[in-house]
């Protein structure tokens, strides 16, 4: 026995074991108290948490095709163990480099032409004083996040229709002639980041004027008293109040850099396109559901994610190194 200074004896042998036991009886003890007193709020994430747990963890279980010559017949399990083959074979084809070139350029493009357009949009609208004005602009440009993709690649196909758009008047009208921007491909990454921005900025801008709102008056009142004028209060309060929601959602955003929507360049794709409108989400749907090539779909989806785990693994190191702000 050991006498410490307390005057309690312990004994050494079985002080580690001791102590765990009484932790972990608190924290059990602990944990049940927490249920029995907010047992609402448990039950209220119990169905958001299954479905992550049945639509997403579950199913990277069968990610394990990417290592097998996949056959329904054997099933996941019982198909043989080829390696890396799959993923060789996507990294000797030639498409490789295209597809990749397209995926990151498509997707660095929305991100870094996506990212000012809300801020600016709600440091604008904060600065509006007049209020049903500023509610009408904020629910114009709310509203087309609720317009569905197939929607919204329509409306743009119809509007720059060479024949019935109406890009093709305004083009006609200062002389340029009639230009097909659809079958362009050098058009292709300017439509579907503006068709984007378009589409999201008002949703987007949301995020901004709550964390505008969460800024403490008295820094107004002080640039005020110091007597700033509305430029200098958006520098000097605005944009250092939003930077920590900025640096956040610009972290997501360059870890997704690699996970671009599939459904939007899939509905602008054509065969006069495709040279920069090729990207790994098409190409994915079309080896895997296309072609039924399901293990190499699975290798090419595993190298996908893995860019972007790693992406989001350097940004939010970079940034918190920076800024001091990050996911974690």
């Amino acid at each position: 026995m050991v006498t410490p200074p307390g005057g309690v004896g312990l004994d050494v042998g079985g002080v580690t074991r001791t102590v765990r036991d009484r932790g972990s009886g608190r924290g059990l003890r602990g944990l049940r108290r927490s249920l029995r007193r907010h047992w609402q709020l448990y039950l209220l994430i119990l169905i958001p948490l299954a479905y992550f747990v049945i639509f997403k963890y579950i199913p990277m279980a069968n990610t394990v095709i990417a290592f097998k010559d996949y056959n329904v017949v054997d099933g996941v399990w019982g198909s043989d163990w080829v390696g890396f083959k799959h993923f060789e074979r996507f990294f000797s084809n030639p498409i490789f480099w295209p597809v990749l070139s397209n995926t990151f350029l498509l997707s660095a493009y929305v991100v870094l032409a996506s990212f000012p357009v809300p801020i600016i949009l709600a440091l604008a609208l904060n600065e509006v004083r007049l209020k049903f004005f500023k509610n009408t602009v904020q629910m114009v440009t709310y509203a087309p996040y609720f317009i569905s993709t197939v929607v919204v690649v329509s409306m743009t196909i119809l509007f720059l229709s060479p024949r019935v758009g109406l890009a093709g008047d305004i083009t006609n009208f200062f002389g340029l002639g009639t230009i097909d921007f659809l079958s362009d491909p050098d058009y292709f990454r300017h439509i579907y980041v503006l068709s984007d921005i378009w589409q999201t900025m008002g949703y987007s801008a949301v995020i901004y004027l709550a964390a505008l709102a969460g800024i403490d008056p008295t820094l107004y009142e002080a640039a005020k008293v110091d007597g700033a004028s509305r430029w200098q209060k958006i520098r000097h309060v605005d944009i250092p109040g939003i930077m920590p929601t900025a640096m956040i959602i610009l972290v997501l955003g360059v870890g997704n850099v690699m996970a671009i929507g599939f459904e939007k360049a899939f509905l602008f794709q054509n065969s006069l396109n495709i040279s920069q409108s090729e990207i790994i989400p098409t190409y994915t749907y079309k080896v895997g559901l296309l072609s039924a090539d399901f293990s190499q779909a699975a290798a090419i989806g595993l190298f996908n994610g893995a860019i972007n785990l790693v992406l989001l693994l350097v940004v939010n190191a970079s940034v918190k190194r920076l800024t001091g702000n990050g996911l974690w």
